[in-house]
């Protein structure tokens, strides 16, 4: 578990160059991924783990209320700022994804771009995503995932402690897409694409739908 000082210094040095440490990979397809996806959010909408607030700018006039959850501070203090620029349907909430506080069934939409590498239970927080959705209400997800390749596998399995530890938490060998069709939602669609201009690790990208299974 990071220390008191890693989370301070580090937590601060990352989430100051996170932007900018994404703006190939941004440049160069995400930022389009984003769009399309963030795009089909509707009604009440709760984003896991906001970050920096990449996503903010590809909401669509169809989300009446927009919530978004980030627990580091030094990433909120920076999401802030970006929703006190115009976005008045917007809330930050400092709250980790494993344990939301918010009623259940509130929500008609929540968005998870690359954040499930990072949570510390990815079952745990499909369960909340499950939890918070209205029945039929949509998952909506971009993340980077385990590679299908055994080779770039075992690359990412070697390398996860270092990149761990670079990425504040992120574990780079994450078999996501496994641990999303075996939760309580119902996987209506999951596509597989490339995050490009990026480290080799997180280049396996899963990009889809799910629904609510209550």
């Amino acid at each position: 578990m990071p220390s008191a000082t890693y989370d301070a210094v580090w937590g601060r040095v990352f989430a100051t160059v996170y932007d900018a440490a994404f703006a190939l990979a941004e440049r160069r397809g995400f930022r389009d991924i984003r769009r399309d996806l963030v795009g089909r959010a509707t009604g009440r909408v709760l984003e896991l783990g906001a970050g920096t607030g990449l996503n903010i700018a590809h909401y669509s006039k169809q989300v009446s209320e927009l919530v978004l959850t980030e627990p580091d501070w030094h990433m909120a203090a920076k999401l802030r700022k970006r929703v006190e620029r115009g976005l008045p349907v917007a809330s930050v909430l400092e709250a980790a994804a494993e344990s939301i506080p918010v009623d259940d069934a509130s929500f008609d939409t929540v968005v998870s771009t690359l954040v499930l590498c990072t949570v510390r239970d990815p079952i745990r927080v499909l369960a909340e995503v499950d939890r918070i959705l209205r029945p039929g209400g949509a998952f909506l997800f971009a993340e980077h995932v385990r590679s299908a390749s055994p080779r770039a596998a075992r690359w990412q399995d070697r390398l996860n402690r270092s990149w761990s530890w670079y990425a504040c938490g992120c574990q780079c060998n994450r078999d996501t897409a496994l641990t999303i069709e075996g939760s309580s939602l119902r996987t209506e669609e999951i596509r597989e694409d490339r995050l490009r201009w990026i480290s080799p690790v997180v280049r396996p990208l899963i990009v889809g739908t799910a629904t609510s299974g209550v």
